[in-house]
């Protein structure tokens, strides 16, 4: 990003190797702090620290005490950027590239975007202030600037890029890159996507993603995001879920995630256990379709925020 003069927060990595240099660089750093595990986190590995003695103690737990493991055997300081945040997909053949449905995920546990970071509580798309303008900023600026750079570092990608995007006054800053769709906003791009999937990916494989087009369902889809007691925490597994043989109404759809079959029974089987998808004309309207097929669907434990789509309501 800092080869390209793509926007994002300004950072420095440490290790054990720097870590005098860490602790110095923490001491003259504004507040709020980000530590980042530079590994694989389970999408738990951020920090956000509100004082010194707060980031001081994340900081030694990261690397001297290995708190996420091989993932902060090195570990990003990162500027906190505030705003409000946006998801952005792509799919590139190497060359070539089109940009899928936007959408907006809730990662924390508890209503109002409060309690711990999870894996994500649920999703909306289309998403109201990613207008033409800012998303020809986020194209201008993110995505033309990404795919160059992946052709001028000679690295042949093909595949789902996911942006994460924050929006600050009215301009866009990368948070993170994924090179998949990302969960749960796959449960509500997906559904708006009217293409072939194997089409797109045919062409991709040949380099020919110049000939598609994306065609969407303009409604709104909202996914709600069902999980498991005590999650992002110790979770218990094994609860028969029911409900699952309702008749789903048309424009609402469940995908199975932390499930499993177990003596012809579907049972809880991970934290997050399952989500309801729904189509509507606005936010309110398929936040509440999707609670009414929840309502009806049960396991010991059961949890889900009902606020998702809150700031659009």
């Amino acid at each position: 990003m800092q080869r390209y003069h793509i926007p994002t927060a300004s950072y420095r990595e440490f290790d054990l190797e720097n870590y005098a240099e860490g602790i110095s660089y923490l001491e003259t750093h504004a507040l709020p702090i980000v530590l980042k595990a530079d590994g694989l986190a389970g999408g738990k590995g951020v920090v956000i620290c509100h004082s010194y003695v707060e980031a001081m103690a994340e900081y030694e737990l990261m690397l001297q005490f290995n708190k996420f493991g091989d993932a902060s055997r090195k570990i990003v300081i990162e500027e906190f950027l505030e705003g409000i945040e946006l998801s952005v997909f792509v799919l590139t053949d190497g060359k070539n590239y089109l940009i899928l449905p936007e959408a907006k995920d809730y990662k924390r546990i508890g209503e109002g975007d409060k309690g711990l970071n999870t894996g994500g509580m649920g999703a909306v798309s289309p998403v109201s202030f990613a207008d033409k303008v800012f998303m020809q900023k986020i194209t201008d600026r993110i995505i033309k600037p990404t795919i160059a750079g992946l052709q001028k570092d000679k690295i042949d990608y093909r595949g789902f890029i996911f942006i994460g995007i924050i929006k600050i006054g009215e301009d866009p800053y990368v948070i993170e890159y994924n090179c998949r769709l990302g969960d749960p906003e796959t449960e509500v791009i997906l559904p708006r996507m009217n293409n072939d999937l194997v089409e797109l990916f045919v062409a991709v494989s040949k380099q020919e993603l110049h000939n598609v087009h994306i065609n969407l369902d303009e409604r709104t889809v909202c996914t709600i995001m069902a999980v498991s007691r005590n999650y992002p925490g110790n979770y218990e597994i094994g609860y028969p879920i029911t409900g699952l043989d309702l008749q789903i109404p048309k424009d609402s759809m469940v995908f199975q995630a932390g499930t499993i079959l177990e003596n012809d029974e579907i049972v809880t089987n991970g934290g997050r256990v399952l989500c309801v998808s729904s189509f509507a004309e606005s936010v309110k309207e398929a936040v509440a379709k999707s609670r009414t097929v929840l309502e009806h669907i049960d396991f010991d434990g059961i949890y889900y925020r009902r606020d998702i789509g809150y700031e659009f309501l």
